[in-house]
């Protein structure tokens, strides 16, 4: 019923305004009593598939990816659904439009996206007001929210440590675990960001202002992640791996959008990157060790995609693209697989 709706209704809407409809329902359907009731139920996650990691306990190991929920606006539904956790953003510290449109594309033909979005969002200020009034409810409280955080566009990249920290110093009181992004390849000069010598002071200066933040709100530590893009060269996917080690931090999501592509500017995503990031994955468990986090994300459409990359050495996992052409059940199915 799904794929028809799509293929005679929403593909023929822009997408990013067919990406905003849709996600109005879903805001609007989370805010009714009984109809959030009888979804929930529907789409309901047996205890099995629940897992234990980061110091809370996720209803499932699959979850949605940053960039469809940009502003924290709709996590209630997005639960509602069937994620076992909704890992927001990317925030960055100030408020800002992102890149003039269009800056959203389907690529039908092979179920994927490209984007040139650039970190569109409200500022981490009012993104914080958001997630305090989302964690002042007990359903608020028992949602699983990760806060990913990126560079604003008008910091120069001399000041992104200072940049980063802003943000996760109003953010890291409300987040279970915080995700430093350096992987978008719609911000100028933040992919660079991923070198080791650029990296080191960004994830310092992130981990000492989230400390501030959870200290000063009688909050205990919260972790830190860092996403890394599938086009970084292998050596420099086991840098980051090391550097990680070095500095204590709780994993690594692997992986954002590709740029290996010819159809423009923008990052890529869907089907056509699910193998670089399950090789990614498997280098990165392997470099890490058993413990560390890893997440990932990066071409899963279906429930032996997300099974492949748990077998690749991830932890969790994640979709966005596929959400957009398998419809609202989607992520129930996954998440049930995944428990079976």
């Amino acid at each position: 019923m799904y794929g028809l709706l799509f293929r005679l209704v929403f593909v023929r809407l822009d997408p990013e305004q067919a990406h905003h409809r849709a996600f109005a329902l879903i805001r609007l359907a989370a805010r009714i009593p009984v109809l959030r009731g009888v979804i929930r139920s529907v789409l309901s996650i047996p205890d099995s598939g629940r897992v234990r990691v980061l110091g809370r306990t996720f209803p499932s190991a699959f979850g949605v990816a940053a960039g469809f929920d940009k502003d924290a606006v709709g996590v209630p539904g997005l639960t509602m659904l069937g994620f076992g956790f909704v890992e927001i953003g990317t925030v960055t510290a100030e408020p800002q439009p992102g890149n003039e449109p269009p800056r959203l594309w389907r690529m039908v033909d092979q179920q994927a996206l490209r984007n040139r979005m650039g970190f569109n969002n409200q500022g981490s200020v009012a993104v914080a007001r958001t997630l305090a009034k989302l964690r002042s409810t007990p359903s608020g409280r028992a949602a699983v929210v990760g806060v990913n955080i990126g560079k604003t566009k008008v910091t120069p990249v001399e000041d992104a440590a200072a940049d980063y920290a802003t943000s996760a110093e109003r953010l890291a009181p409300y987040a279970d675990y915080l995700v430093v992004n350096v992987s978008s390849p719609n911000t100028p000069g933040l992919r660079d960001l991923q070198s080791v010598a650029s990296l080191r002071p960004v994830l310092e200066a992130t981990r000492a202002a989230a400390d501030r933040a959870t200290a000063a709100a009688g909050r205990s530590r919260v972790p830190l992640l860092v996403k890394i893009a599938p086009d970084l060269a292998d050596e420099d996917v086991d840098a980051v791996a090391d550097l990680a080690l070095e500095l204590g931090l709780d994993g690594v999501v692997a992986v954002n959008t590709t740029i290996a592509h010819d159809l423009g500017p923008g990052g890529f995503s869907g089907p056509p990157l699910l193998d670089r990031g399950l090789a990614v994955v498997r280098r990165l468990r392997d470099r890490l060790g058993p413990d560390p986090v890893i997440i990932g994300v990066g071409g899963i459409s279906t429930g032996a995609d997300a099974r492949a990359y748990r077998e690749a050495g991830a932890t969790l996992v994640q979709g966005y693209t596929g959400f957009i052409y398998r419809g609202p059940f989607w992520a129930a199915r996954i998440a049930r697989e995944l428990a079976a």
